[in-house]
């Protein structure tokens, strides 16, 4: 029986992804392995390695978007989950609207982003 739970997500840049899990200080790698209980694996399109036994991973959707690839239950014996995948989405979020501004032409404009718990 599989331990691994997938989770709809509205990520769709998996390069902005990376650096948000660089920024994080979480290290990545593409078509890898994301490890779960008892040694089990499932392949994702990347992968976030986290400390400990267990990672995060995320595989792209037909539609563009990714989904979130993890054992839960294992992530959470290291990590606080909720915190931790919390972070990784608003710090994707912050990327993602800067790198925006930044395509329409808008590099001199002013941004203020307020991020609210």
């Amino acid at each position: 029986m599989s331990h691994f739970s997938t989770l709809r997500t509205k990520i769709t840049d998996s390069e902005i992804l990376k650096a948000s899990l660089r920024d994080l200080g979480i290290s990545t790698k593409t078509s890898a392995d994301v490890r779960g209980y008892n040694g089990q694996r499932v392949r994702a399109d990347l992968v976030a390695v986290l400390e400990g036994e267990y990672d995060l991973g995320w595989s792209r959707n037909s539609d563009g978007t990714f989904d979130l690839i993890a054992d839960l239950w294992g992530v959470a014996k290291k990590h606080n989950q909720t915190e931790l995948i919390n972070s990784i989405n608003q710090k994707y979020a912050i990327n993602k609207t800067l790198a925006d501004v930044k395509q329409r032409g808008l590099q001199n404009a002013n941004v203020k982003l307020v991020v609210q718990k």
